[in-house]
């Protein structure tokens, strides 16, 4: 039971860690400038819908593969129908999530798709990392992929439903559930491989690092016009502060010398 505790505890601060750290740098950057209860609204549910996608991706996807890796011989369940199947279900509740009315109203797919891809990117990544504390950490190889998909998982999966999002405030719809399927599948079977192989990292962090500008591009476009506008001005405002120079008086010091004293 300790144990169980230990490895919990350890998976949820590595998946929790990765969700401040997702949160940082993209949402922060306009944070006061977008809808930011329904976004937090967003990771609620995406906790939610995440740790449902997780376990049920985690029997029917990740044990078939882990015994597959482990025996030489693929499984009947393991197949790629079911690879897509399960993603296209967890796309189709995140896109009825991202068509709740507060969130058209406002135009905030992108934002609420990013904080909403956070909580299930996060989730996703305390399962991997339980199962990786359970089957052992040996050595510093073990130990860097826990650290990686503590960091990469939220991320990912924020970059994903971002991106979905944008796609729904342009009006494809249907683009948006197709195109976030085929990319969810796709990095949650990288994840898989790279729970048994670092090598998979080189195919999951570069692609990431690419996505990071258009990713705060999506977020910018979620901003309403009023927002832009206010946000224009302040970094406006900060631009002409560093430029102006700093002004000190240096007031002229004036000595008056009494005619009579000096020729004393």
């Amino acid at each position: 039971m300790v144990n169980e505790f230990i490895t919990f505890q350890i998976a949820a601060v590595c998946g929790l860690i990765g969700m401040t750290l997702g949160w940082r740098g993209v949402m922060t950057k306009y944070s006061g400038f977008y809808d930011l209860p329904t976004a937090w609204n967003q990771v609620f549910w995406g906790i939610l819908l995440g740790g449902a996608f997780a376990s049920y991706a985690d029997s029917s996807l990740f044990l078939p593969y882990y015994e597959a890796w482990l025996t030489g011989e693929r499984t009947p369940e393991l197949n790629a129908i079911r690879l897509f199947l399960v993603p296209l279900i967890a796309t189709i509740g995140m896109h009825f999530l991202l068509r709740r009315k507060r969130v058209r109203k406002g135009g905030s797919q992108a934002t609420s798709g990013w904080a909403l891809g956070l909580a299930v990117g996060g989730m996703l990544s305390i399962v991997l990392i339980t199962r990786k504390v359970q089957s052992g950490i040996d050595g510093v190889a073990d130990a860097a992929t826990i650290v990686l998909i503590g960091f990469f998982a939220p991320r990912v999966e924020a970059v994903i439903t971002a991106f979905h999002g944008t796609l729904m405030l342009r009006g494809k719809r249907w683009g948006a559930i197709f195109r976030a399927t085929f990319w969810r599948a796709a990095s949650l079977t990288m994840f898989y491989f790279a729970w048994f192989s670092p090598l998979a990292w080189v195919f999951i962090i570069p692609p990431i690092l690419l996505a990071q500008d258009s990713a705060e591009k999506w977020v910018w476009d979620s901003v309403p016009k009023e927002g832009r506008r206010r946000w224009r001005r302040m970094q406006a405002d900060k631009r002409r502060e560093k430029m102006t120079p700093t002004r000190v008086d240096h007031a002229t010091s004036k000595v008056i010398i009494n005619p009579k004293t000096s020729e004393e």
